[in-house]
């Protein structure tokens, strides 16, 4: 089937959808719930096919961690499934709604985006995210993953598709690109008419080349350079913790630290404070020379790509700052606008990082790693987005509709 023939399918399913209700939507959920609990083996099976080949290839550590499903990972999905049943829908709801003086009573009502195509890497958990999120949200969605989990990907699938067929939600809802050629991406990325939005989840050169040559309206996600800023102020233990548990926790993904700027006034006291906790998991510290004296040669000078690059790795950037306003120049200069992190027991300078920071989530005393759907009550996530127009941070439901203005007369005329 031609990625075409599976959009048009998508679209005419998508026209259906639009007036599904929230209980057949529920009960479609909670089919594929079971359904991927009753096929727990099957998937791990196909799993393991890719992950195989995915070592035969040298793929790096991290990018297996995103790879590879368990059955801990499995019941994750499923309970991810369970919390997006439990979310009210946010299709038909009223964002706004008043009279004006001809007496029109003008709203703004939510409703679905219509189709949605989402190109993606080696991270399966995806394919059911994007599922069933988009299908809570009314929406049929078209996805297409990457050759490194085409198994895991067709496995996940064909449950899914499988689960619906006793429910109120047609299978065609939901479409997986089986050739996972450039041609493909091509294809998805050309269909104008057909797809809604395309939303590429992924490292940074996937993303550029769809914002780049997509003719469908793109949502740009998830580079994330993720900053943790130690304050002259801070709290140096709680800066410790959440500089560990933000780059160490897992550090494959988006929402991991890539670097750790430390104020000069407390470099000495808290960069072996810091290293010590670091080294249970045996990070590498790229610094800049200031960091190389204090802690010494253990530290790799940092080379001119370290402050732009997103490792997923045990890799750490480090830079010691003269000021606030250095910290803020250099997030300026080398953020992604994803997650920033200040540590600081100054409620002065965490209202000012809040105020000047540009980025999608912006934290005070806490961990990056929380930049995630489930963390912030949406369910599961359809990916960070990183710009500003339409949506901003986590996508959840509501991210997952678009608004139409809906206007009630009784018989005026201009």
């Amino acid at each position: 089937m031609t990625v075409k023939h599976q959009a048009t399918l998508a679209k005419q399913t998508a026209a259906t959808l639009t007036t599904a209700s929230t209980a057949a939507k529920n009960t479609a959920l909670a089919a594929i719930a079971r359904a991927l609990d009753e096929h727990r083996t099957q998937i791990i099976a196909a799993n393991a096919k890719d992950i195989e080949a995915a070592k035969a290839a040298g793929m790096a550590k991290g990018m297996l961690d995103r790879l590879t499903l368990t059955e801990t990972r499995i019941s994750d999905m499923i309970t991810g499934i369970e919390e997006i049943i439990a979310l009210d829908d946010p299709v038909g709801e009223f964002v706004s709604m008043s009279t004006r003086p001809n007496g029109l009573t003008i709203g703004k009502k939510r409703t679905p985006l219509g189709v949605i195509a989402i190109i993606y890497e080696s991270r399966p958990n995806v394919t059911v995210d994007a599922a069933v999120l988009c299908l809570k949200a009314g929406n049929a969605v078209i996805l297409r993953g990457g050759k490194e989990a085409i198994h895991t990907n067709t496995a996940l699938m064909n449950v899914m598709r499988d689960a619906l067929a006793d429910t109120e939600i047609p299978a065609d809802a939901l479409h997986l690109v089986a050739d996972t050629s450039r041609k493909s991406a091509a294809a998805l990325m050309g269909l104008v008419g057909l797809v809604d939005v395309l939303i590429p989840r992924g490292g940074a050169g996937l993303i550029r080349t769809v914002v780049e040559n997509a003719k469908v309206p793109v949502i740009e996600t998830g580079v994330g350079v993720c900053h943790v800023y130690v304050d002259a102020d801070a709290d140096l233990q709680m800066a410790a913790e959440i500089i560990t548990n933000a780059k160490c926790s897992r550090p494959s993904v988006c929402n991991a630290a890539e670097c750790l700027l430390v104020h000069k006034d407390i470099a000495e006291a808290f960069l072996p404070q810091a290293k010590a906790m670091l080294d249970e998991y045996k990070v590498e510290l790229r610094g800049d020379e200031a960091t190389r004296r204090i802690l010494g040669d253990c530290v790799v000078p940092a080379g001119p790509d370290d402050y732009d690059t997103e490792f997923y790795d045990y890799i750490l950037a480090v830079k010691v700052v003269a000021s606030f306003d250095d910290a803020l120049a250099h997030i300026r200069r080398h953020g992604t606008g994803h997650s920033e992190c200040i540590v600081t027991e100054s409620y002065a300078s965490a209202q000012r990082f809040l105020d000047a920071v540009d980025a999608a989530a912006v934290y005070v005393n806490a961990s990056t790693r929380f930049t995630d759907g489930g963390m912030f009550g949406l369910g599961a996530e359809i990916g960070i987005s990183t710009q500003k127009m339409h949506a901003r941070g986590p996508m959840g439901l509501r991210e997952l509709t678009c608004t139409k203005f809906v206007i009630y007369g009784n018989g005026q005329v201009r």
